[in-house]
């Protein structure tokens, strides 16, 4: 099996330094330090598609849980489209009901939007819920083709044993990505764990030395293509047969 590299981006720069080096796709989103990703701009994922790579784009129209009232869907489900329209090829998402399980209701409709044009990839999600398995189950049931998670811990290291059991849940029926805090040194364990593909930010800060008049941070991140490329090399070498 190809195990597939997809970096987090923010930026088109970013974008490009992804396909240099050799990454799968991009998963595009914004604010990812501070809210742990929301939805991109329009002007955004079409600058990130120009880069080549495929774009998966993450549909998110808040931070804090993954709880989402009315007005909320319907924000989402017009994303999707837009997305779609803008040259995404897939779309990342999710959401649950207040007591902690996946929302069906909304899956399927998120599921719905996104299948004319592109792939779906439950998000991390998965990762707030307490039964994972039979979150994976209701997410499969839903038509999802992938779900992204860290097997319920702060990082994929420590929750590698977790993502073995939903790969083997899962039994062929859906890709399991594994995303969180993942490190090239995680990968060979993450690759013997049967994952489909991992998932990093790969991300480095940029300090600048003048701020706004409004004030705010003086920093941000950008991807760190030396990052991508050890990755990608640690895939292809975790890859090859013992």
């Amino acid at each position: 099996m190809q195990v597939a590299v997809e970096i987090a981006v923010q930026d088109a720069g970013s974008a490009a330094a992804a396909r240099r080096a050799g990454a799968t796709r991009v998963e595009l989103c914004s604010a990812l330090a501070s809210t742990g990703g929301v939805t991109p701009s329009i002007g955004l994922i079409e600058r990130v598609v120009a880069e080549g790579l495929p774009v998966h784009v993450l549909i998110r129209p808040r931070g804090g849980d993954f709880v989402y009232r009315a007005d909320e869907r319907d924000v989402m489900l017009r994303d999707i489209e837009a997305a779609l329209a803008a040259g995404a090829t897939g779309i990342v998402s999710g959401g649950l009901t207040p007591d902690g399980r996946v929302d069906g209701l909304l899956l399927a409709a998120l599921v719905d939007a996104t299948s004319g044009g592109g792939e779906f990839t439950f998000h991390r999600a998965i990762d707030a819920v307490d039964d994972q398995l039979g979150a994976l189950d209701a997410i499969i049931a839903a038509g999802a083709g992938r779900v992204l998670t860290s097997g319920g811990a702060p990082r994929c290291s420590e929750g590698l044993a977790a993502i073995g059991a939903l790969v083997d849940r899962a039994a062929g029926r859906v890709q399991i990505q594994a995303g969180g805090g993942v490190t090239c040194a995680d990968i060979p364990a993450l690759i013997g764990a049967g994952v489909s593909a991992v998932h990093l930010s790969a991300r480095r800060r940029l300090v600048s030395t003048r701020v706004g008049p409004g004030g705010g941070e003086s920093a941000h991140d950008v991807a760190d293509e030396d990052l991508i490329a050890a990755a990608v090399a640690a895939v292809r070498e975790g890859a090859l047969p013992r």
